[in-house]
C-alpha cells in the first residue's frame, strides 16, 4: 500500500470516527437522560449530527475528499470517476472509523447506559439503550418499509451532495462553505424524516457502531438484531445513493448552463481547427 492511499484510508476512518463520536454522543444525550435536554428540541439533535459531518469534512477533506459513507464512495465510482480499486478499502476504513467512534461513546457514557438500563429494567442482551449506537425501525415501521425509506432518504442525500459539489453548478456554495451545506443537508433529512428509523443513510454509520455494540454486550440485539434488521441500513443506502446520484446526473447535470457553455466553446474551437 502506498503512502497516499494509506493517508486516504486513515482520513476516511477519522472522518467517520468524528461523526460517530459526536453523533452517537448526542443520541446518548437524547435517549439516556430524563428529562432529555432535547425533549422539546429534536432539531438540536439533527444540527449536532449535521455539524459533526461538517467538522469531519473540514478536518479530512483535503486528504481523501471525505466520503465518510460507502454509499457516497459507490456513487462517486459510478458517476464521477472515483477509482473502483479504492471502493472496498475506503468502505472498510469507514466502518473501522464507526467502530472506533462508538468505542469513545461507550467510554464516555457506559455508566449512564448502565444506569438507564437498570432504571428501566432492561438489559443489553434485550437491546436496552442500543439505539444510542445503531438504528432500528420507528413507530409502525416494518423492516421492508424501512428498506424503502433508506433508499429514498439516501437518494435525497446523494442528489444533494452531487448538486453541492458539482463544478458546473453556478449556484453551488463556493470555497469551503460546501461542507456546511452538506452538514445542513444531513440535518434537514434527519429533521424531516429521521423518526422513521433514525436516518442511517450510511452503512458505515450503522454497521461500525453495531459491530462494536455486538462485542460490548448487546450480542444478538445488535447482530443480527430483531427481524434480522442489520442488513437494511447497508443495502438501502447503497441502492438509494446510486439512485440519487443517477437522478442528478441524468435530470440536472446535462442541462447546467455552465457545462453547456464549455461544450459550445469546445465544439467551436474544434470547428475552427478543422477549417
Amino acid at each position: 500500500m502506498n503512502r497516499t492511499l494509506l493517508g486516504e484510508l486513515i482520513s476516511e476512518a477519522v472522518a467517520v470516527f468524528i461523526i460517530i463520536a459526536l453523533g452517537d454522543s448526542v443520541a446518548c444525550m437524547y435517549v439516556l437522560y430524563d428529562p432529555s435536554p432535547y425533549q422539546n428540541a429534536y432539531w438540536g439533535v439533527c444540527i449536532a449530527w449535521g455539524l459533526a459531518v461538517t467538522i469531519a469534512i473540514y478536518a479530512t477533506g483535503s486528504v481523501s475528499g471525505t466520503h465518510a459513507n460507502p454509499a457516497v464512495t459507490l456513487a462517486l465510482a459510478l458517476f464521477r470517476g472515483f477509482p473502483w480499486k479504492k471502493v472496498l478499502p475506503y468502505s472498510v476504513a469507514q466502518v473501522i472509523g464507526g467502530f472506533l467512534g462508538a468505542g469513545v461513546v461507550y467510554l464516555l457514557f457506559a455508566p449512564v447506559i448502565d444506569h438507564y438500563n437498570a432504571a428501566h429494567q432492561l438489559t443489553r442482551e434485550a437491546g436496552g439503550a442500543a439505539g444510542v449506537f445503531f438504528t432500528h425501525p420507528g413507530l409502525a415501521i416494518t423492516p421492508m418499509h424501512a428498506l424503502s425509506d433508506q433508499i429514498i432518504l439516501t437518494a435525497f442525500l446523494l442528489f444533494g451532495i452531487f448538486a453541492i459539489t458539482e463544478q458546473y453548478n453556478e449556484l453551488a456554495p463556493r470555497a469551503n462553505s460546501g461542507a456546511l451545506m452538506i452538514g445542513l443537508l444531513v440535518a434537514t433529512i434527519g429533521a424531516s424524516m429521521g423518526y422513521l428509523e433514525a436516518w442511517a443513510i450510511n452503512p458505515a454509520r450503522d454497521f461500525g457502531p453495531r459491530l462494536f455494540a455486538f462485542f460490548a454486550g448487546w450480542g444478538r440485539s445488535a447482530l443480527p438484531s430483531p427481524d434480522n434488521y442489520w442488513w437494511i441500513p447497508i443495502v438501502g443506502p447503497l441502492l438509494g445513493g446510486v439512485i440519487g446520484a443517477a437522478a442528478y446526473q441524468w435530470l440536472i447535470y446535462p442541462f447546467l448552463p455552465a457545462r453547456l457553455r464549455v461544450l459550445t466553446t469546445t465544439d467551436a474551437g474544434a470547428d475552427t481547427r478543422n477549417v
